[in-house]
């Protein structure tokens, strides 16, 4: 069995994060090793004092603390910023995180997300973010088209299809098709129920 993956919840509210922490838990197929924070005035000093691998904190409780301050005042440079989106919370506030989770989430999207953050394990905290036609490409190829599909589907050539392929590769990491496929459905690019279509069609 694989090493645990050291896993924070950072949660004053102890209905949500006992919550989250039992789904956690109980949730088949993943290794964790689980620290619970309550006291967001010891959070700096705990993340010190355990190191975890991924920290799963509401923004609003940050105040104006980013993530990447978070590393920097805790030392834990490698660790990965997780926010609990309890509320509509602002696009440019989320960037900042490496992944989201939904208060709204099913517990097969919080698993596939789970198996994302302990697949990138030990990986440069946050990708670079896609371009849209990036964003269109990875759908593509998800759905399974080939290149030549993609460029006629997009109305471009099949030189840029390949071309844009190469970016999303180097930008994500990602060198497999299932790999791709976890990705699009954990950053909601394409629905389970559509990837299942397409595999069924292969």
């Amino acid at each position: 069995m694989s090493k645990a993956l050291k896993f924070a919840v950072a949660e004053p509210s102890a209905i949500i994060r006992c919550g989250l922490l039992a789904l956690l838990r109980e949730m088949p197929g993943v290794n964790l090793d689980i620290l619970e924070i309550g006291d967001m005035s010891r959070l700096a000093m705990l993340l010190t004092r355990h190191r975890p691998d991924v920290l799963v904190v509401n923004p609003a409780s940050l105040g104006l603390i980013t993530p990447q301050q978070l590393r920097d005042e805790s030392g834990c440079e490698r660790m990965r910023c997780v926010a609990l989106q309890l509320a509509v919370t602002d696009s440019s506030v989320l960037q900042a995180y490496d992944e989201t989770l939904s208060l709204y989430d099913s517990e097969e999207q919080l698993r596939a997300k789970i198996l994302w953050l302990e697949g990138s394990r030990g990986t440069e905290p946050r990708q670079e973010p896609l371009s849209a036609r990036e964003r269109e490409i990875v759908i593509c190829i998800v759905k399974g088209m080939t290149s030549k599909q993609i460029a006629d589907h997009l109305c471009i050539s099949t030189h840029t299809v390949i071309t844009h392929r190469r970016n999303i590769v180097a930008k994500l990491q990602i060198h497999s098709p299932a790999g791709l496929t976890i990705y699009a459905i954990v950053n909601k690019l394409v629905e389970l129920s559509d990837v299942k279509e397409s595999i069924g069609e292969l």
